[in-house]
């Protein structure tokens, strides 16, 4: 398939949209594109700092979600759209991790590691 880039998925367009539940799928944030959907509608992922409407809204390169999952919150900038459901090292590529790492944080609150 022509345009496709193995590094980044799909050769698509900086501008393009793509739906906020099935970009979810694709950098396999979850399982199955229907938990995707329910993590949106029950109020878990935040466009831009947004509670997220509907897992139909338009997720673009360069935006920020906030997804608080069962055990920790990510927060992801969207680097490209998906093109399918690929392996990790594909999915990789559609996002840029923004959470702090929770070791760190601890650390650096901690008045002991001042010593």
């Amino acid at each position: 398939m022509a345009g496709r880039d193995p590094q980044t998925g799909p050769g698509a367009p900086a501008g393009e949209r793509q739906r906020l539940d099935k970009w979810l799928w694709f950098a396999r944030v979850v399982k199955t594109r229907a938990l995707a959907a329910k993590l949106v509608t029950a109020g878990h992922v935040r466009l831009n700092g947004v509670r997220a409407a509907g897992p139909d809204k338009p997720v673009r390169p360069g935006d920020v979600l906030t997804i608080a999952l069962e055990r920790q919150v990510k927060v992801l900038r969207v680097v490209a759209p998906g093109g399918r459901r690929g392996p990790y090292e594909e999915a990789r590529h559609l996002y840029e991790d923004l959470s702090a790492a929770p070791d760190s944080a601890c650390d650096a609150a901690s008045p002991d590691a001042m010593l």
